[in-house]
């Protein structure tokens, strides 16, 4: 039913990851393949290309469905419909990354307004920065980069505008981070057309579901455990909940506690639970959260 593409590249690996926790695991002959199959009706196909190229791809109505940044989209111009943001990057779940402006450090420029005119920017977004600069008046000249944009600089460009999530290469190589163009997350997108369909609408949805469960669940764990009725409030006490913890009771007179929580910490809760009076505390995963 639906033609799905997603990322290749820096995002394959997590994008794959992801999929595969939302029980829509992709199955492809090796990891070179540029197409492959969910064992799912409601997608018809999948294929695995650059995340620069999937906007105009789902625009024009080549796919359905895609996973792509809202940097490329940006870049692209594309008009796709984002049905929803997916938080995660090359280096796992709740990290977004940055297009940002970048100079030698001994660059006496501190903002992007201060850039002398016409100076020389190299990047992989030149429709990005041209508009930047059009909208501070400052004329450029901005340069396509065909990769290893920093190390282009002070000799070839006077600047760079490159994708980061920390920062922390620009700085390796002496550069400072003047200014922030787009603040940018992976984007669950579909084709206008496709999208208005009914039962194509429907698939996208229960597409969006499973994904955001996931994502949901990512890092994250059920504790159930059993307290008597006398250290009930003590262990409530210590209990951590995304909302608010499940309490049963017990034929015995006491109650069981069920809560997710955070898979950070958990070797520290524990052992405040028994200390708390809970018995019998089991951790278990969690492949899904659907609110």
């Amino acid at each position: 039913m639906l033609k799905l593409v997603i990322p290749k590249g820096s995002l394959e690996e997590q994008t794959l990851r992801l999929f595969e926790a939302a029980d829509l695991q992709v199955r492809r002959g090796s990891s070179r393949d540029y197409h492959g199959t969910i064992d799912d009706d409601r997608i018809e196909r999948v294929s695995v290309l650059r995340p620069q190229e999937i906007p105009i791809y789902v625009q024009d109505g080549l796919f359905d469905l895609g996973i792509t940044g809202q940097d490329w989209i940006a870049e692209s111009g594309s008009d796709v419909e984002v049905l929803t943001g997916l938080s995660y990057a090359k280096t796992g779940t709740g990290h977004g990354t940055t297009i940002v402006l970048a100079v030698p450090n001994e660059h006496p420029a501190n903002t992007a307004a201060e850039m002398p005119p016409n100076s020389r920017i190299s990047t992989e977004f030149v429709r990005l920065t041209e508009r930047h600069f059009a909208d501070l008046g400052i004329p450029v000249k901005v340069r396509w980069s065909y990769g290893a944009t920093e190390a282009k600089v002070p000799e070839i460009v006077d600047a760079i505008v490159d994708v980061t999530e920390t920062g922390s290469t620009l700085r390796a190589h002496g550069m400072k981070i003047i200014a922030t163009l787009l603040t940018s997350e992976p984007v669950l997108v579909a084709n206008r057309e496709a999208a208005a369909d009914p039962v194509k609408r429907a698939a996208m949805d229960d597409i969006t579901t499973l994904l955001l469960g996931a994502l949901q669940a990512e890092g994250r764990v059920l504790i159930k455990l059993n307290v008597s009725d006398a250290a009930r409030d003590a262990v409530l006490a210590v209990v951590p909940s995304m909302k608010a913890p499940t309490v049963s009771p017990l034929t015995d007179g006491g109650f069981a506690i069920e809560t997710v929580v955070d898979k950070r910490g958990v070797n520290r809760l524990i052992p405040e639970l028994k200390a708390a009076g809970a018995t019998d505390i089991l951790e278990l995963p969690i492949s899904k959260i659907v609110p």
